[in-house]
């Protein structure tokens, strides 16, 4: 029997806790972002459905771009306070063709592409009716009347040597659509597990939540560098100045003259780039001696001050500048400026302190802030990545 395989995301638009928070900014994209990236990575998903009651929220999926991905309305009495995510299952169901349904909480943003597939391939390899995500706990539980629910006090297990027992984590459930339709129940019949890793196990219901499940993301993120894209095409890395190479901070010294605090790391970093052949330049929208003095020092190939329009600028560049073009350009911003540029290069990068809208655009955000080693960040994660290295 051929599969076809569909994902289900529903967000919500009446979300009281955090409102709107399906689009809120979540390490640099809007929480909704990472489980539908995640979906669109996985193989064996043939298509995903985003099911909302808000416009707003349809309209910031939308401008993912993922070809994969299609919004779909939620009526009214599947998407109140009261409703449960069943009836917008059923819902579903009753009205597109499929044969089992992947239901991913955008609640979950450690999930990942590998732990989809994983799952998939262990409910399509075994003959139970659903799965569920869970996670291992080491927890003991009391009851309300004082009783141990899991362990026997008089023989307090060692962590190291307890099992613990497994708690569902919410990231995603798979059942077939007979399944649900019969049921009306996310998971029946015989229900199988696949085991996600133990800090999986925030979903976000609570701005507490939130910033446990952030730090979390951008420590996942950090790691995940080994599976970054190839850089090999890389000729190219432009780097915005302020706020970028520096803190974007203001100073001036007694004379009254402008100083501006760059970072060590980041010239190391371009030094590396060049001595494996890769070209660097400086773009930024400022005119400023000081700027100069950088890029000599730094051997900067290319110095372009007082550019307003950066992806006009880049267009003419690159036809006049044969050996480069935005497919082999990697581009490194912080302000609404960079955007349209950033936006067409093969990679871009954002610091941790850009404003949202750059980092929503961009490929990776870094872990440091601009002028703390953000540039010898990418640096590193395209040396790391790609035939240069």
């Amino acid at each position: 029997m051929n599969r076809h395989i569909v994902a289900f995301i529903p967000v919500r638009g009446g979300s009281k806790g955090i409102p709107l928070k399906n689009i809120k900014p979540f390490c640099g994209k809007p929480l909704a972002y990472w489980v539908i990236a995640a979906a669109n990575l996985c193989q064996l998903v043939d298509k995903i459905y985003v099911s909302t009651d808000s416009d707003v929220i349809g309209g910031e999926v939308e401008s993912f771009a993922f070809k994969n991905v299609e919004v779909i309305s939620r009526s009214p009495h599947t998407a109140g306070d009261t409703a449960s995510t069943e009836s917008a299952m059923l819902e579903f169901a009753t009205t597109h063709e499929f044969t089992d349904i992947l239901l991913i909480q955008a609640t979950s943003p450690l999930l990942n592409a590998v732990h989809l597939t994983a799952g998939i391939e262990k409910y399509l390899s075994s003959a139970s009716d659903s799965l569920l995500s869970v996670v291992r706990q080491k927890r003991f539980i009391w009851s309300d009347d004082g009783k141990a629910a899991n362990y026997d006090p008089q023989n307090r297990p060692r962590r190291q040597d307890w099992g613990g027992f497994l708690v569902e984590n919410g990231a995603f459930y798979i059942t077939s659509k007979e399944a649900i339709l019969d049921s009306g129940c996310r998971i029946s019949g015989r229900i199988d597990l696949y085991e996600m890793p133990e800090d999986s196990y925030f979903e976000i219901d609570t701005q507490e939540d939130w910033i446990v499940a952030e730090h979390l993301k951008y420590r996942q993120i950090r790691s995940q560098r080994s599976v970054m894209p190839s850089f090999q095409k890389i000729k190219l890395l432009i780097c915005d100045v302020d706020g970028v190479l520096t803190d974007a901070g203001m100073y001036y010294g007694s004379d009254g003259n402008e100083l501006k605090k760059y970072n060590t790391r980041d010239g190391m970093g371009i030094e590396l780039l060049r001595k494996a052949g890769i070209k660097t330049m400086f773009l930024s929208s400022e005119e400023s001696g000081i700027i100069v003095k950088r890029a000599n020092k730094l051997s900067i190939d290319f110095l372009f001050m007082g550019v307003k329009d950066k992806l006009a600028f880049l267009n003419d560049f690159f036809q006049r500048q044969h050996d480069f073009s935005f497919e082999t350009t990697a581009y490194i911003g912080d302000d609404v400026n960079d955007i349209a540029a950033m936006s067409n290069a093969f990679f871009s990068a954002a610091p941790l302190d850009a404003i949202e809208q750059v980092k929503q655009q961009s490929n990776y955000v870094c872990l440091a802030a601009g002028g703390t080693g953000c540039v010898r960040e990418v640096c590193d994660l395209i040396l790391g990545n790609s035939k240069h290295a």
